[in-house]
């Protein structure tokens, strides 16, 4: 049995042929697709090139547009080639012409052979993906997109307004439940046949052309329907920036590439002679067999976002001037909220009280009511913990909390679980406010619960979806609090040093460090229980990297709680 590569090539084709070889050099029989805006001279040359190799065929050529129905069609159609051609064929790997092999292709034929049931291919569900830009989720299914978005913008924006006037709404056809994911996946030959030669495939295709970007949505959403097991992640490594462009690798991203330990990356620079260099190689020059985790990068592109879209703190230019606050500031005093950490610390406010000295109430925008210090029902000014109260004007009552206690810094607990839409741009805009996240750490009580997993999902979904808009209004062109965000991956990679500095900016500063640190919760087979998440169909984003087994180069064990060497 061997893997069978299907490639998309569009532009470049001296780099396509050399990818192309080094995928056959292995054993991998090729079906190429070339784009049908290339010029067929071009074109011509491309097969000459490649004519001595027994084992690669080219589909008919589409007419291929971002965002369009030929990318599906051309995939379609070197598909059906792919399994009629090579019978021997048992998994077979959608790549472009820009991808790049990262690893040994025996090390992805092994990797495959362990798991002949399996499918790789991101897929989730409009409510739980964070990718779609411009304002399109559910919609890009249920109106219709005859125009291009890169040819005609006006027309394509025009007829999607008129559409919304009307209340005009496909139906989404036998009721599947659309989905959504990378282009690039890996699908056994079970499941691609399944879907070419469903008895429905012309219903699906018809309604599939008028979706937008269908590529990312077609077998994503019908591998759903015949797919024995679905692991919800692709083996290519692929990045997009904040405006939903992919990323381009280029020659000083080398190092970067070899830590994500991944099969495949894309999109690689044409002249990026140093990658094509390093990685096309034999075995004994490639990277070391372990798990696949894009995601030990992950944070180094968050960080790059950010900086591309907010800028350095201080640095003022005429391309990002901040608009100036009008308001003179929501407290009298500095105060901290803390998101996350009583869900991953056992008894975190009775340790930050010992090591502060501060006053350290639990959730005050909880639901119930609001958890003052020490199980007090009242606090300094009358201030009651009745939540109706609270919530008839929460900037008011955590104004009046701060006034009262002055003299004596406030630390509290917020999560996506509390009453946090009245309050959370209050917070955010408030220069008084030091506020430190470990985002999707709400995930651990429900980690650690006895729901049943539907429930679970469901809840999830809701928490995530809560704590992402959350986190959009910290991060917001307006807010002047301190805030500082870790995923929850991040943080428990390295706990002391982001407590450490927390505890530094609250004023209780130490030569000798912390002497003790509050419990961490056990998260053993919490990277599983992510994944199977993803494989339900909701994508848990938020809490970072977490491998879904471990690597084979680390021995398995239990983690060693962390300890202060002085």
């Amino acid at each position: 049995m061997s893997v069978g590569i299907i490639m998309l090539v569009h532009t470049a084709f001296d780099r396509a042929e050399q990818v192309a070889r080094h995928w056959a050099a292995s054993g991998c029989p090729l079906v190429i697709h070339a784009d049908r805006n290339v010029p067929n001279a071009t074109y011509r040359k491309f097969i000459d090139a490649l004519s001595d190799l027994d084992r690669v065929k080219f589909a008919r050529r589409h007419r291929c547009e971002w965002g369009t129905w030929g990318l599906v069609a051309a995939t379609q159609e070197a598909s059906e080639i792919m399994l009629n051609s090579f019978p021997d064929v048992r998994h077979v790997y959608l790549a472009s012409g820009s991808c790049l092999p990262l690893r040994p292709v025996q090390e992805l034929i092994d990797y495959l052979a362990e798991r002949p049931q399996t499918d790789f291919i991101e897929s989730a569900t409009t409510a739980d993906v964070p990718w779609t830009i411009g304002g399109l989720d559910h919609e890009r299914f249920t109106l219709r997109f005859p125009f291009s978005w890169r040819r005609n913008r006006k027309l394509f924006d025009r007829y999607v307004a008129l559409q919304r006037k009307i209340g005009y709404k496909r139906r989404i056809p036998n009721g599947i439940v659309p989905h959504m994911g990378s282009q690039w996946w890996c699908l056994t030959r079970q499941t691609l046949s399944a879907i070419l030669t469903d008895p429905e495939r012309a219903t699906y295709d018809s309604y599939f052309k008028r979706v937008w970007i269908p590529d990312e949505s077609y077998f994503q959403t019908l591998a759903r329907l015949y797919s024995r097991q679905i692991e919800s992640r692709s083996l290519t490594l692929s990045k997009f920036d904040y405006q939903g462009k992919p990323h381009i690798f280029y020659d000083d991203h080398l190092q970067l590439l070899r830590r994500s330990d991944c099969f495949v990356a894309r999109k690689i620079w044409p002249f990026a002679n140093r990658l094509y260099n390093a990685f096309l190689t034999d075995a004994a020059g490639a990277m070391k067999r372990t798990e696949p985790n894009p995601g030990k990068i992950d944070r180094i592109f968050a960080k790059a976002v950010e900086r591309r879209t907010r800028g350095r703190p201080g640095l003022l230019m005429q391309s990002r001037f901040p608009v100036e606050g009008r308001e003179n500031g929501l407290t009298c005093a500095q105060y901290s909220v803390f998101e996350g950490f009583s869900d991953l610390f056992e008894n975190f406010e009775p340790w930050l009280a010992k090591v502060t000295g501060t006053r350290v109430h639990g959730h005050l925008f909880a639901p119930e009511r609001a958890e003052f210090s020490d199980g007090q029902t009242v606090m300094n000014g009358a201030l009651s913990d009745s939540a109706k109260l609270r919530d008839y004007n929460p900037q008011a009552f955590l104004a009046s909390l701060i006034w009262n206690t002055r003299g004596e810094r406030q630390c509290f607990q917020l999560g996506p679980r509390d009453h946090i839409k009245k309050i959370e741009w209050s917070l955010a805009k408030d220069q008084n406010a030091q506020i430190s996240v470990i985002s999707g750490a709400w995930a651990v009580p429900l980690f650690k619960s006895n729901m049943n997993f539907a429930d679970i999902r469901q809840e999830a979904a809701l928490l995530q979806q809560v704590e992402s808009k959350h986190l959009d209004v910290l991060r917001s062109q307006w807010g002047k609090a301190r805030v500082r965000i870790w995923t929850m991956a991040e943080f428990i990679e390295a706990p002391m040093e982001p407590l450490q500095t927390i505890i530094d900016e609250i004023g209780k500063q130490s030569v000798h460090g912390l002497a003790e640190v509050p419990k961490m919760a056990d998260l053993t087979g919490f990277g599983q229980f992510l994944q199977n998440l993803k494989n339900q169909g909701m994508h848990p984003y938020l809490m970072g990297d977490f491998p879904v087994e471990h690597r084979l180069h680390e021995p398995q064990g239990q983690t060693r709680k962390p300890y202060l060497v002085r």
